[in-house]
């Protein structure tokens, strides 16, 4: 039987969440080296991350890989809707193999795939009875992941949920809740943006939303922030 390639890689892994926590380090490095693992073991992957909770209890990407990764999560916080968030709430692998098909999740696919990311794998993270997150990798083509991929990254996920779930407080399922209506602020300004943007450049809402999450990974920052600068920005005047 041929050896499993990537059970070494795994074992290094493996070696490099156990001397951290030897050291105490903090469980996001962790989390951050994780995901640059998954994305080098993933050979079609483009990026990777994890959705997890932030200090204030809201979800954010953590360990994101790359500006694209980051943006494409921030898109799905300020939807409220997503392959990644959906993956959180039903402790469920979700997998798309085509954004550009995908029904499930509309308006983030449509966004998704003008940036050019086709396939989505995102696993759960459960610690003992509870979801602290999810782990995904993202690609540029279609039908890019495998049942291989998916046990790749399964793998990965259960340290990561350890990691986490022995950092998490608590009280984060409380703290998530009451985030919601700060995440509802952001999700308001987004539209309210996305309307101007399709007003001052006669687009419809994708290309629109498009172009706001072009932006944001243009300058490395939150889509509620670039939806801020919109809104501040004037609109061009003819003549």
């Amino acid at each position: 039987m041929t050896p499993d390639p990537s059970v070494p890689e795994l074992s290094v892994a493996f070696a490099r969440i156990q001397g951290m926590f030897l050291s105490r380090q903090h469980a996001t490095t962790a989390v951050d080296q994780l995901a640059e693992v998954a994305r080098a073991m993933i050979s079609s992957a483009v990026g990777a991350g994890a959705t997890l909770l932030d200090d204030s209890g809201r979800a954010r990407s953590t360990g994101a890989t790359d500006a694209l990764t980051a943006a494409a999560d921030a898109l799905q916080y300020e939807l409220g809707d997503g392959p990644c968030l959906s993956a959180w709430a039903t402790a469920a692998v979700v997998r798309i193999d085509d954004t550009a098909d995908e029904i499930r999740w509309p308006q983030w696919c449509a966004t998704a795939h003008a940036q050019g990311i086709r396939s989505v794998l995102s696993t759960p993270l459960v610690h003992g009875d509870r979801r602290v997150g999810a782990m995904k990798v993202y690609a540029g083509e279609p039908g890019a992941f495998t049942a291989e991929d998916e046990g790749t990254l399964g793998l990965l996920a259960g340290a990561v949920a350890v990691l986490v779930g022995c950092a998490q407080p608590t009280d984060a399922p409380h703290r998530l809740s009451a985030s919601v209506q700060s995440a509802l602020a952001d999700r308001q300004e987004v539209g309210v943006a996305v309307g101007v943007l399709m007003e001052r450049h006669g687009t419809d809402v994708q290309e629109a939303r498009a172009a706001l999450l072009a932006e944001a990974v243009l300058q490395d920052r939150p889509l509620a922030h670039v939806a801020r600068q919109t809104l501040a920005r004037p609109a061009d005047r003819e003549g």
